[in-house]
């Protein structure tokens, strides 16, 4: 099925690296949000659970291997295009991940990668999932379901 103009939500995780008080930040290199810094993350597979493919993502993507240590939050994406149709729907499920390994590269979807201070990220060009993630981590730390169960971030077609 399309990302674009799905029948149904998708299913999506992300990884949250802090490494000596820096968040991991992946920019963007595909749709939708190409270019713009966000977490790194993908799509469930088929029979895959979600925090095993959080580790993949984030392997493929950054080449850290890492190691689960609980949900942080589920998030919603909403974005529709300017006849008012779903362009894209996600339901990401965002996992604390402790690195253990690997060397940090941008590979896969990712086109650069980067730490960066929790507070001073805000400045920077992110998705506005990303955006409402970070401000959950300042306001509540890192600790599993500090983001809370879900959080809506609907992005409306500009052009209304």
């Amino acid at each position: 099925m399309s990302r674009e103009y799905p029948r149904y939500p998708l299913v999506g995780v992300g990884a949250i690296v802090i490494k000596d008080g820096k968040i991991l930040l992946i920019r963007r290199g595909a749709e939708p949000n190409r270019g713009k810094w966000s977490i790194p993350g993908g799509m469930v597979e088929p029979g895959e659970d979600p925090d095993k493919a959080a580790l993949r993502e984030l392997q493929e993507e950054t080449g850290i291997i890492g190691r689960v240590l609980g949900l942080f939050g589920i998030y919603q994406y909403v974005e529709r295009d300017e006849r008012g149709r779903v362009r894209y729907h996600f339901l990401m499920l965002d996992y604390l991940v402790e690195p253990i390994g690997g060397e940090s590269r941008a590979s896969s979807d990712a086109m650069e990668l980067r730490f960066t201070d929790l507070s001073e990220a805000l400045s920077l060009d992110l998705t506005d999932t990303a955006r409402q993630l970070i401000m959950d981590l300042l306001d509540s730390g890192l600790k599993p379901c500090g983001g809370g169960l879900i959080k809506y971030v609907n992005k409306e077609s500009r052009s209304h």
